[in-house]
């Protein structure tokens, strides 16, 4: 499919090929679920692009709030034939990080339409009025029909100009169904992958960038036209987005997105999933293996056929030897192949490429592993930052042009790697200088900063906490978290280290690993200065930090019963 200038063409031509085969499909709670052709996705795709299309919408920022699904792949695949600059954001939830998040990107972004659905619409429009963006022209997707085509857009009347107008008309209107006239050079998306809830980054990737990384994906995943790939990553994210969505799509293969947080909960349900939907290629973090490893019984794998599984790619997580020995030990008896767990890197932003261990280099990639101090490239063997550029790396980031120029055109992914036989391999997160602000947990990313402020949202007795990894920016999570109640009780210090779980767990869909309630002063001292995080998390390795009430998870080390050891 090199022949084509742009995504666009691209995806209109398989759905053409491919008009009645099976796009997407949905899983449903207890089994089945939704399934999409892609004559059915690329009609709804063409129906979004048209509106898109009436309201001038080729090389503006389009904001997608939307729940994972056909009418978000819809979405996307509508802003890519209008040539229209696609942000995608998570769908409205309880999360106020989130929404704060949100808001940043809009106004960072400087967005001018909004795709989203009936259920979303009055709170991203809420969200956005929050940074000004009010006027702004929202479509409900769900509201449009396929077969049919907004008439042409006439602007809102001036006075009403508190919040977005939100159009869901299909009066009929002769479409231009034909993709917008974009170039490899066109900016295609605004991947918001990396920066905290207050300051988001926007990676630049253009059509390019995303043929470039639709033949690196083929490569590193061994994928085809018969492939149903499928998984839980984030689909807001670029591995998520790009790789379990639109890479299937571009092959003519299935495409399977998995809801995140259940998965992310359960593993075992993640095995429930790869065998019932057939799913031949995946991709997930060490963590989600090793706990698949660990937890999941005879009895659980009784009935699993794993058999049709050509790629498990371990990745976004620094990928651990044992836990690939004892994952492939506790699913063998379900049918996975010897050879079918594959180690791998997948950069923590901008850059929608995986490389896998064994499969060759990907092609105009030029990966390096350098000391961040001195910029100069590690000899084998040697740690560093992992730095990329390439037809599948991101340009930089949207209003920050010195991001790539101050590393001589390379992306600095603030991910440490070592590099060894032309292959690198991810061993944590870099702690130096504004590359510091996001931790890897269970595959997913979290700006420690964004914890720390909805902790201390929770009013008292809490009080400043400080958020860190036990490994370098990866690994358990740990909270030290100072209280205001030094003389509590063992049953109220246990409520409140709860308590501390379950806010992150509720914001962020993540685990903690370990809390520890110390006395004011252990975090903040001096009034307004914060003791820095890498010190802190040095005093916790060392054992210097002392606690009122510590509280750590079990972490699984080892096979469930039933498992080789």
């Amino acid at each position: 499919m090199h022949r084509h200038t742009n995504l666009a063409e691209a995806l209109m031509d398989r759905a053409m090929l491919c008009a009645a085969d099976e796009a997407l499909v949905y899983p449903a709670e207890g089994g089945g679920g939704q399934r999409i052709s892609y004559a059915a996705l690329d009609a709804h795709a063409r129906a979004v692009s048209a509106w898109l299309r009436a309201r001038d919408a080729p090389g503006r920022r389009v904001l997608l709030a939307l729940d994972p699904g056909p009418h978000a792949a819809a979405a996307l695949l509508g802003c890519l034939y209008a040539g229209a600059v696609a942000v995608p954001v998570p769908a409205p939830t309880a999360s106020r990080t989130e929404a704060e998040r949100t808001a940043a990107i809009a106004k960072d972004a400087a967005v001018d339409l909004v795709l989203t659905e009936t259920a979303h619409a009055t709170e991203t429009s809420r969200r956005l009025s929050l940074v000004g963006r009010t006027g702004i022209t929202c479509l409900a997707v769900d509201g449009l029909s396929p077969h049919a085509h907004p008439a042409p857009y006439a602007p809102a009347a001036p006075h009403n100009r508190t919040a977005p107008h939100t159009a869901s008309d299909t009066r009929t209107a002769v479409p231009d169904t034909t993709p917008a006239r974009t170039t490899p050079d066109s900016l295609a998306l605004l991947a918001y992958d990396a920066g905290p809830a207050t300051a988001p980054r926007g990676a630049l990737i253009t059509h390019g960038n995303l043929l470039a990384a639709m033949s690196a994906l083929c490569q590193a995943l061994g994928t085809g036209r018969r492939s149903r790939i499928g998984g839980w990553l984030p689909r807001h994210h670029t591995p998520g987005l790009i790789g379990q969505l639109l890479h299937p799509l571009w092959l003519g293969a299935t495409a399977v997105p998995l809801p995140v947080r259940p998965h992310l909960a359960d593993p075992v349900a993640w095995l429930r999933a790869l065998s019932r939907h057939g799913i031949t290629h995946t991709v997930a973090p060490d963590t989600c293996y090793a706990r698949c490893a660990a937890e999941a019984t005879d009895e659980q794998l009784a009935g699993l056929d794993l058999s049709r599984l050509r790629t498990a790619l371990n990745a976004a997580e620094p990928v651990s030897a044992a836990t690939m020995a004892a994952f492939h030990r506790r699913c063998a008896p379900a049918g996975l192949r010897p050879g079918a767990l594959v180690a791998g890197y997948a950069p923590a932003q901008a850059a929608p490429f995986l490389t896998a261990e064994g499969r060759g280099p990907v092609p105009g990639l030029d990966l390096r592993v350098v000391d961040p101090a001195t910029r100069r490239p590690q000899p084998d063997g040697m740690a560093g930052e992992i730095w990329v550029r390439g037809p599948a790396v991101a340009a930089g980031h949207w209003g920050r042009p010195r991001d790539t120029e101050a590393a001589g055109g390379f992306l600095r992914t603030g991910d440490l790697g070592i590099a060894r036989d032309g292959e690198v391999r991810m061993t944590g997160r870099t702690h130096e200088g504004g590359l510091a602000d996001s931790l890897m947990v269970g595959g997913m990313t979290l700006h420690p900063q964004d914890v720390e402020r909805e902790l201390l949202r929770c009013g008292r007795p809490l009080g400043s906490a400080r958020v860190f990894c036990a490994g370098p920016g990866t690994g358990p999570l740990v909270v030290v978290q100072e209280v205001g109640t030094a003389g509590g009780s063992h049953a109220a210090l246990a409520g409140l280290a709860g308590r501390v779980r379950e806010c992150v767990a509720e914001e962020f869909g993540a685990a903690t690993g370990g809390v520890l309630l110390v006395r004011p002063g252990t975090v903040r001292r001096g009034g307004s200065h914060k003791v820095p995080r890498a010190t802190l998390r040095e005093q916790f390795l060392r054992g210097e930090v002392r606690p009122l009430y510590q509280d750590f998870a079990p972490l699984p080390r080892e096979p469930a019963a039933g498992g080789v050891v």
